[in-house]
């Protein structure tokens, strides 16, 4: 048996006034997850959890199977282990996010989407001037990068992404040791704005990264392994460290494809072509797209509705037929949240999914997959992690 998902960040949504009350899945072009939907079983699935951030790191965690509150250290260990960050015993993990800052309001998280190379000179313009012996910064991709430090695990901090358009201040580092991650914010921010990076992306119009933000703190991540507990060998695809973290602390493969971004440019036919190469030697993939994320967050609904057809037409389309040359197969479409174009974040609410096995496909009207019709079953997970062995073992 073989066993893929394809998991669009974010996709889940709430009724839009503008597209008539519908939500941007019910408003996009989605012929192929519609085809699929009227042969599947589905329902709605809760992948967040009380008491944890609204974060993709625990609705990714959750939608592989791991019961965060039996394994959640932390985001930022997540990113660490795909980047290869070996973390000691008392080594803390953060998020260090390149963000632009006006008036000490939040004005982007993500710096006009920075480029790799741009962010990488910046994050190592600062390990050298910030860094120590207990103190270093770590370049990954575009606006997300890490930094280690010796303790700090019990400060609490506000993602960025949370509070565009607000003021700093109330969001700033609290708890023991939050000091010190306040003054290598305020150091980073008298470094940045002047450095000749920021000074061209001025120039050329773009917004630049004049400050880090440090969030998503812990410790090493341990989580089970998927070849242990289902005797299943898989991998991974995502352009996103933190995903990329979690699949690697599981046993799973990273597979790197060529243009993949994060955003709505990413190479999303590649994703697809390449998890089919990777299936002839697993028996699991975890395709996950983020643009759709991305959009939401930045209130984007014509952008959303765009990275959902993208979704569809390049991914769920190649993936339906490829997996046809498979004797026997799965295939699961979801999201690890909703981030709702109005509200711009995450939220708690339940998103659908639907499992396609065309040896048990059923059939249905011919309705379209959305919010509505997959509640309309009446079939949910309020656990979501039970969704997933479900998915491998039904």
């Amino acid at each position: 048996m073989k066993y893929i998902i394809l998991l669009a960040d974010g996709m889940g949504d709430v009724p839009v006034e503008e597209l008539g009350g519908k939500t941007p899945l019910e408003a996009a072009n989605t012929p192929h997850m519609d085809a699929l939907f009227r042969h599947s079983m589905s329902g709605m699935v809760n992948p967040l959890c009380k008491g944890f951030p609204f974060g993709s790191d625990i609705g990714n965690m959750t939608m592989l199977g791991n019961n965060p509150n039996e394994h959640y250290t932390g985001r930022a260990p997540m990113e660490a282990a795909n980047m290869g960050i070996e973390l000691g015993g008392k080594d803390v993990a953060f998020r260090c996010n390149l963000v632009y800052v006006k008036s000490e309001k939040m004005i982007d998280y993500s710096s006009g989407h920075i480029s790799t190379e741009e962010s990488k000179t910046l994050i190592k313009m600062l390990d050298k001037k910030l860094g120590s012996d207990d103190v270093r910064f770590y370049p990954g991709k575009s606006y997300r990068h890490i930094m280690v430090m010796k303790g700090g695990e019990n400060i609490k901090a506000s993602p960025p992404h949370d509070i565009t358009g607000q003021s700093i201040e109330p969001h700033m580092p609290k708890g023991a040791g939050a000091d010190r991650l306040i003054q290598l914010m305020r150091d980073s921010q008298f470094l940045l704005d002047g450095h000749e990076v920021n000074m061209r992306r001025r120039a050329e119009g773009k917004n630049p990264a004049n400050m880090i933000w440090l969030w998503g703190q812990g410790k090493k991540l341990d989580l089970p392994q998927l070849k242990e507990k289902y005797g299943l060998k898989g991998a991974v695809i995502s352009a996103v460290d933190l995903v990329n973290g979690i699949g690697i602390s599981m046993g799973l493969k990273v597979v790197d494809v060529p243009g993949v971004t994060g955003y709505i440019d990413t190479n999303f036919a590649g994703k697809a072509d390449y998890a089919l190469k990777a299936m002839k030697n697993v028996d699991f993939v975890y395709l996950h797209v983020e643009a759709t994320d991305e959009m939401g967050h930045n209130k984007d609904i014509k952008g959303k509705i765009h990275a959902i057809e993208k979704f569809d037409g390049e991914i769920v389309s190649r993936i339906s037929e490829g997996m046809k040359q498979f004797r026997e197969y799965r295939i699961m479409i979801t999201s690890d949240h909703a981030t709702p174009v109005k509200a711009g974040t995450h939220t708690n609410d339940p998103v659908p999914f639907m499992i396609y096995d065309p040896s048990k496909a059923v059939n249905s009207a011919p309705i379209k997959y959305s919010e509505k019709a997959a509640a309309i079953t009446g079939i949910a997970y309020k656990n979501g992690w039970e969704l997933f062995d479900f998915f491998i073992k039904k």
